[in-house]
């Protein structure tokens, strides 16, 4: 839960500065950006993975630029529905929602938990064969070739 209200904050704060670089987006107050950036997370949840997919063969003929023309749609959905909240014009949608994203994604970086990348393998090392189920008893027995034998030591 603490995550989630850093990162709303961290928005927050993303678009405080980017009204203040970008003479077309306007934020009356903390709490109208506040309010924008909910929108805009419930916007991103909501609409943005239905926008990718449909617009995904234009998107892959552009490289994936043209997900900048869909965050700055989401931006501009955001500034109708928040009234403390106004972008005005295309090129000012476009440019707030890039400099939006690295300001997110740069604060982001460094309140992460740990500061690094965390990622799983699909695999995992097992010193006590007894303890696996039969069913990868067998498939290890029988679908894995053995270059090189070191006794028990076996991969999953």
């Amino acid at each position: 839960m603490n995550g989630i209200l850093i990162r709303w904050l961290t928005l927050t704060g993303a678009i405080i500065f980017t009204s203040y670089l970008l003479d077309g987006i306007q934020v009356r107050d903390f709490v109208s950006a506040l309010f924008a950036a909910a929108m805009l997370g419930i916007l991103n949840a909501l609409f943005r993975p239905i926008l990718i997919l449909l617009t995904l063969p234009i998107n892959i003929l552009t490289l994936g630029l043209f997900t900048f023309i869909i965050n700055a749609l989401m931006l501009k959905m955001a500034s109708g529905v928040i009234s403390g909240f106004e972008v005005h014009g295309f090129w000012s949608a476009v440019f707030g929602a890039l400099i939006i994203s690295t300001i997110s994604w740069l604060l982001n970086s460094f309140i992460s938990e740990r500061g690094t990348v965390t990622y799983y393998s699909t695999y995992r090392r097992t010193d006590r064969p007894h303890q696996r189920s039969p069913h990868q008893r067998n498939r290890l027995d029988n679908d894995t070739i053995d270059l090189e034998n070191k006794g028990d030591d076996r991969w999953e």
